[in-house]
């Protein structure tokens, strides 16, 4: 299994080229219309088909059995820093919320990470993900103040970090 601790009605794989319409499709449904139109086409264009191409060997998708989308990591190792890995998007389905899956996909993508020799996990959300902040804090990232205008003018953003050197995750 490439995911262990995930739960057992759930499989995981790499992600293919083929899937990006397939989660691009879930996106607006599962973070419940956050900042409405503007923020659904802020999520499209945060997650483009490059990332189905070129970073799958660092990426996850956690399936039902009937083949639906429960979950997806999408993470990649930093070319500029060799300490560094990323995580770029991760979304898991509302109605599976609870049951371990996002942390599963965060730990495997750990496991990956310290294979790779790297020691700092870093990613970032929009201040007003509110659930995302909570998530990542649980996980023990730390979490900066907002960053006005992070990625452009008006795209504010929350970094975090975590580094796996510090206790076992």
């Amino acid at each position: 299994m490439l995911i262990d601790d995930l739960p057992g009605d759930l499989t995981a794989r790499r992600p293919r080229e083929e899937d990006h319409p397939r989660v691009l499709g879930v996106l607006d449904t599962w973070w419940g219309g956050l900042k409405g139109p503007a923020g659904a086409q802020e999520r499209a264009l945060l997650l483009p088909r490059l990332y189905f191409q070129h970073f799958t060997a660092t990426s996850f998708l956690a399936e039902r059995e009937d083949g639906r989308i429960a979950a997806f990591l999408v993470g990649f190792l930093s070319q500029s820093d060799r300490e560094a890995a990323y995580v770029h998007f991760v979304g898991v389905d509302p109605e599976l919320h609870g049951r371990g899956i996002g942390r599963a996909l965060y730990r495997a993508f750990f496991a990956l990470v310290l294979q790779h020799d790297r020691r700092y996990v870093h990613c970032i959300t929009s201040p007003q993900n509110t659930a995302s902040r909570a998530f990542h804090a649980r996980l023990g990232f730390t979490v900066s103040p907002v960053k006005p205008d992070y990625d452009g003018p008006g795209l504010d953003r929350v970094a975090f970090t975590l580094d796996l050197s510090g206790p076992e995750r």
